[in-house]
């Protein structure tokens, strides 16, 4: 099927022996049926978790609110000293973490490395971050010197964690440390494929001294234990698919309870023609294949000026065929595994689709069972009709389209006619990056980069727009999401009405000149 740029393999042999995921299950809140996980890089079974039984969330839940008033009542700076050796822990057991993260997901060791590195820098800024955020803020008062106005930031109380398996340790770690570092406590659902990622978090935030019973893991089908937790918690983050989101969302408001989720993107990533072309098919490459395409912020749409498109797509194509596939833990793979058989059938029926209403494959759009039972190679199209199902829906793996654009107006078009809006990527001269980007409908925006600058910039705010996603994780949001505000003003000597022998009228008059007065220094 391919016209050009054959796929770089390698095999490395047996799969990975990880001692640590007996231990491991043993950290699950649960008494159910056992659960076992197997690898997506070869199907073989790697351990059992027992799942929740029923009753079970509800105690995780109320196990989670005893402890969270003891957590609550810790001094701030306490509870970020635990998130800072939760962040060195992570650092020093990287290899542990990465052995656990690629043999639940099948991903290169280089994208099991993100969630690590990922994981301890979110911990460690907030760590830092925490304790001004949550500190009293004074505010300008009714009546200056007479009227005292402190905000004040509560824990909500229990919150909820439900993560996907794409990215199961820095996911669970960096929505689940913020909302400990405000007192919460949190009871998290993770994937039913990707369980031990999530006790690894819990395991090492225990031994970083969080204490017993603020953080718990809950495991199970989806279906079912999501919405029982929903149904308990005071607040939940999501991360997932949009059509889940609208579910979770329903639920959550069913019950008038905070809500915020990271949903599904149909990224753009446009080429103009003052970018740097080798810069941008090597950036482009490392994006639209990262984590075997399997990542929310990951590109699926590129659109190219026609100044460029020749020397972009030829550069581009060479860039992909350099790309290395393979299962196990060598540092030489570029992409692993996609994870499962199921996902796999996805992809390759948005590939079918498009080929066959007319779209041209420029390389891959194979599977590669020589390699295990879901890889597949690392796909470019093009001539894509616009009723191909892969033009708007998500595909979320190694499948990347190369749309022509003539103008600057029309990459821009083509980029925001999507009801999704999380990331986007743009390679141009770095001077125009912020102006050109600013017009994008997305949350996020790399200019010259494809999705690590936004992301990694953990001061800043990240999620999406449109159907993409409500509210944000990183930033002063990432973590004041998870607190309730309250205003308390004092009144001193004396009161926003008449006094005593005051009448109405002579009061509404004093009152209006004072507010004008007050009005200019507002």
């Amino acid at each position: 099927m391919a016209e050009s740029a054959s796929m770089s393999t390698q095999t490395t042999g047996s799969r990975m022996a990880v001692p640590a995921l007996a231990r491991l299950a043993a950290l699950a809140t649960g008494t159910g049926a056992e659960l076992e996980v197997t690898s997506p890089s070869d199907g073989q079974p790697l351990g059992v978790v027992r799942q929740v039984a029923a009753g079970e969330v509800a105690a995780a839940v109320q196990r989670g609110r005893e402890a969270q008033r003891r957590w609550a009542a810790t001094p701030v700076r306490e509870r970020a000293a635990v998130a800072r050796r939760f962040a060195a822990l992570v650092l020093d057991h990287r290899d542990e973490i990465l052995d656990v993260v690629q043999a639940e997901t099948g991903k290169s060791r280089p994208a099991a490395l993100e969630e690590a590195v990922d994981a301890s820098m979110t911990s460690s800024h907030y760590a830092h971050t925490a304790p001004r955020l949550l500190r009293p803020q004074r505010h300008v008062g009714a009546l200056p010197l007479l009227t005292q106005t402190t905000e004040l930031r509560h824990p909500k109380g229990a919150v909820g964690v439900i993560t996907p398996w794409n990215y199961p340790f820095t996911l669970v770690a960096s929505d689940s440390v913020p909302a400990l570092l405000a007192g919460n406590a949190v009871v998290v659902k993770p994937d039913h494929q990707t369980p031990f990622s999530a006790l690894l978090v819990l395991d090492l935030l225990r031994q970083a001294g969080l204490p017993e019973g603020v953080m718990q893991i809950v495991l199970g089908p989806g279906p079912e234990v999501g919405p029982q937790l929903v149904d308990e918690v005071d607040f939940v983050m999501f991360t997932g698919s949009t059509a889940t989101g609208r579910t979770v969302a329903q639920r959550a408001a069913g019950r008038l309870i905070g809500f915020s989720a990271e949903l599904g993107g149909k990224n753009p990533l446009i080429v103009l023609p003052d970018a740097n072309i080798p810069a941008a098919a090597a950036g482009a490459a490392r994006a639209c294949f990262a984590n075997a395409g399997q990542l929310c912020v990951g590109p699926e749409r590129i659109y190219v000026h026609e100044a460029v498109r020749s020397r972009f797509t030829e550069a581009f194509l060479a860039a992909v065929s350099r790309i290395q596939v393979a299962a196990g833990t060598s540092w030489d793979a570029d992409m692993g595994s996609l994870i499962s058989p199921e996902q796999l059938a996805r992809v390759q029926a948005h590939l079918d689709d498009a080929v066959g209403k007319g779209a041209r494959v420029l390389a891959g759009g194979t599977a590669r069972p020589d390699l295990g039972p879901s890889f597949f190679a690392p796909t470019v199209l093009t001539d894509v009709p616009e009723s191909a199902e892969l033009v708007r829906s998500e595909t979320f793996g190694p499948v990347v389209a190369i749309y022509p654009v003539r103008t600057e107006e029309e990459a821009i078009a083509h980029a925001n006619d999507s009801p999704l809006g999380l990331n986007a990527s743009v390679w141009t001269a770095p001077s125009r990056g912020l102006a050109f980007g600013s017009r994008i409908e997305a949350g996020t925006v790399n200019v010259n980069e494809g999705y690590a600058a936004a992301w990694a910039s953990h001061s800043a705010p990240m999620g999406g727009w449109k159907e993409s996603g409500v509210g944000r994780r990183h930033g002063a949001e990432g973590l004041l999401k998870y607190t309730e505000s309250q205003t308390v003003s004092v009144q001193r000597a004396l009161p926003i009405a008449p006094w005593t022998g005051m009448g109405n009228e002579t009061f509404a008059n004093l009152f209006t000149r004072a507010t004008r007065i007050l009005n200019r220094f507002r």
